[in-house]
């Protein structure tokens, strides 16, 4: 008996040296690189490990009081079960709980809550660098979502991604939104809703192409919310096939879709806006219009269904 005890003593002293280092068992690792199986309990370490080179962050099932910074490499955070890892409330460099300025990076299944920071920007991913495309992302209750800089030979891909209760005009650097996006080479946004926001436009962007297709945006219970897509330098592409709601409590309600209002700085021409369905939430009787724009290009209107109040297009 005694042999039989010093054997299994010696079987596990092997095995505990065999386990790689991280939590102990009966435990999850927060965070884990796919292709080399490493744990890590800070996200920054796991960013660190990838480096200039390319790789996987596996999330656990749970809540995190973390963020991180990307300078470099190509990365993917990845929630193992989608909708089931959280980054809440912690933004790094006071800006946002991912910061990314990497060659690029790809987020799937993620959810990013209650980001808030001084200059009332505070969001669930900065871009600040790279391609960028988010899948299955849930994007709530922050100052605003995505917020991206500047690049013009980029591209940002968003799909079946969901946008709740951002934006904000609180801040004195101006609004908010639910999706902002500098001076980009593209911007995809496809199969993702839009809803409850509290500034701001829902989708803003610069680039200088769009495709806004298949999406939804339910503003019936937006407050203090502007337009529904705004493109304030002009664009190029197309926005189809989606369903716009426009709510009550508007901080400007004369438009759904604004076509460079600020400045023309990229062509608008031959922008496609075809087969969206708007209408105003029920109660609600005013005049608006669908597409009002400043650009002065030949824009395409066609198979767009519109409920009562609604002007098809305004030039302004």
């Amino acid at each position: 008996m005694r042999m039989i005890a010093r054997l299994a003593a010696a079987a596990s002293a092997l095995a505990a040296l065999a386990l790689p280092a991280g939590p102990s068992l009966g435990q999850t690792a927060p965070y884990s690189v796919a292709e080399t199986g490493r744990s890590y309990t800070r996200l920054q370490d796991a960013v660190d490990a990838i480096g200039n080179g390319k790789g996987t962050i596996l999330f656990a099932s749970m809540r995190f009081s973390d963020c991180a910074v990307q300078t470099q490499g190509e990365i993917t955070y990845k929630a193992k079960v989608p909708g089931q890892s959280v980054l809440d409330g912690v933004a790094c460099e006071d800006k946002a709980a991912l910061v990314l300025r990497g060659r690029s990076a790809a987020v799937e299944g993620m959810v990013f809550a209650n980001i808030r920071v001084a200059d009332k920007n505070g969001s669930g991913i900065r871009l600040e660098g790279g391609n960028l495309s988010v899948t299955q992302s849930w994007f709530r209750d922050s100052e605003q979502g995505l917020l991206a800089g500047e690049n013009p030979q980029g591209t940002i891909v968003i799909d079946k991604s969901t946008f709740t209760r951002l934006g904000t005009c609180e801040g004195g650097g101006g609004c908010a939104h639910s999706i902002y996006v500098g001076n980009y080479g593209a911007l995809i946004v496809t199969r993702s809703r839009f809803e409850a926001g509290a500034g701001g436009h829902y989708a803003k962007s610069r680039a200088q192409r769009v495709a806004i297709l298949d999406c939804s945006f339910d503003d019936s219970r937006g407050r203090g919310t502007n337009y529904m897509v705004d493109l304030p330098d002009g664009a190029t592409g197309k926005i189809a096939d989606n369903w716009f709601v426009q709510g009550r409590d508007k901080e400007n309600y004369s438009a759904f879709i604004a076509v460079a209002a600020e400045h023309r700085n990229h062509s608008s021409e031959g922008l496609e806006i075809e087969g969206n369905n708007a209408r105003f939430a029920p109660g609600i009787e005013r005049n608006s219009a669908f597409v009002a724009d400043w650009s002065g290009d030949n824009l395409r209107l066609s198979g767009n269904v519109l409920g009562p109040g609604l002007k098809r297009y305004e030039r302004r």
